[in-house]
């Protein structure tokens, strides 16, 4: 699998709950191994919250990332934020 190929896959925790998508990736530049995913969160439109996980952690990839370790639902899961937009009539 190429390192782009990671880009965008959905990731689920152990107990299958989708914790987000794949936004980048750490290499160890001294053997070219993967040692981080860089995983943006669910959290809603205007969040860029993201977290590491080792490399370690995955149990499959294939059209979906499924880790061996489960993520704090809180870390996962927030309530999005309400936002507001006033439209002004001409």
């Amino acid at each position: 699998m190429r390192a782009k190929q990671f880009f965008g896959i959905t990731v689920l925790d152990k107990k299958v709950r989708e914790v987000g998508r794949i936004e980048d990736v750490e290499i160890d530049t001294d053997n070219g191994n993967v040692t981080t995913l860089i995983i943006s969160l669910n959290k809603g439109l205007f969040s860029n919250d993201s977290i590491e996980v080792d490399f370690d952690a995955i149990a499959t990839i294939g059209d979906y990332i499924l880790l061996n370790t489960e993520i704090a639902e809180e870390e996962a899961e927030e309530e999005p934020e309400k936002v507001t937009v006033e439209v002004e009539d001409e």
